[in-house]
């Protein structure tokens, strides 16, 4: 059966760096998106000039216009052994309509308590000259091991953490209940270290 693999969790959840691995562990692309509009509107196709004029417009493309540029991302050759879905479906509408074009092997939720998640963002400063990433909680000295002052990003700000958790809250965490009626959920504790996430994830689909 195709690793057909969609990556569920909050903002914050580690679901970049699980990505990276489950791709690198089972030969498939890791498609996101945000790739696939800058790669259509790059090469300028249909589909990807329509979804430009709404970007540029300030408004959400609209779902039909995503859906057409996901069904063409995954019917290209290295997809052939299976892709992973990163930030997408974000809907239920979404999931449904990807229901229509493809078939979900396996959905992983890298389940996180999203107390513990909003600590963890508000407390990240990163350093806009190496890319260096700390906590707060664990460094203190405010600067950089590249001798850069560290900054707090305004997306680790906690109003705006709050408004993306909130968002997840109300229109992704939906997607949990509808894949596990369809059989295809698994959650994995994402409170814990990275390696074990990875572990228990790799478990999971090694079993599927």
């Amino acid at each position: 059966m195709k690793k057909n693999i969609i990556l569920l969790g909050a903002p914050g959840a580690g679901k970049g760096t699980q990505a990276v691995k489950i791709a690198q562990r089972y030969g498939i692309p890791h498609i996101s998106t945000g790739d696939i509009f800058r790669k259509n509107i790059k090469e300028g196709t249909p589909v990807g000039l329509k979804a430009k004029e709404y970007i540029d417009a300030g408004k959400l493309v609209p779902d039909e216009v995503t859906i057409a540029l996901v069904d063409g991302r995954l019917k290209e050759s290295d997809c052939a052994k299976g892709w992973l879905l990163d930030g997408f479906p974000r809907t239920t509408a979404q999931a449904e309509a990807l229901d229509k074009i493809a078939e979900v092997a396996t959905v992983v939720n890298i389940d996180v308590d999203l107390k513990k998640l909003t600590d963890r963002i508000t407390s990240r400063r990163v350093c806009l000259d190496c890319g260096g990433t700390y906590s707060v909680l664990t460094h203190k000295s405010g600067d950089c091991a590249c001798g850069t002052k560290l900054i707090l990003r305004d997306d680790d700000k906690e109003a705006t953490v709050k408004a993306r958790l909130d968002t997840y809250t109300n229109n992704t965490a939906p997607l949990i209940d509808y894949y596990n009626k369809r059989g295809v959920l698994a959650s994995v504790d994402g409170n814990q270290a990275i390696d074990k996430v990875a572990e228990d994830v790799g478990k999971v689909l090694d079993g599927r």
